[in-house]
């Protein structure tokens, strides 16, 4: 191989490279979000069941209107 068509696979290697590098980037913002998200649900669900108003009838059980 001559210089020239190592030099054109290395820079088409650096631009993969980058390219993957600018992915990864955004995947881990959107994984930060969706985690905060999760986190924030999560804290909500907590406060509900600690005031006991779930709203989830179970089985037999009557609704609290009867």
């Amino acid at each position: 191989m001559d210089t020239t068509a190592l030099e054109e696979r290395i820079a088409h290697l650096l631009r993969v490279t980058d390219d993957l590098s600018d992915t990864v980037a955004q995947q881990a913002k959107e994984i930060d979000r969706l985690t905060a998200r999760v986190e924030m649900l999560m804290m909500r669900e907590a406060e509900r069941e600690a005031e006991g108003t779930g709203g989830v009838v179970l089985g037999d059980e009557r609704p609290p209107h009867y």
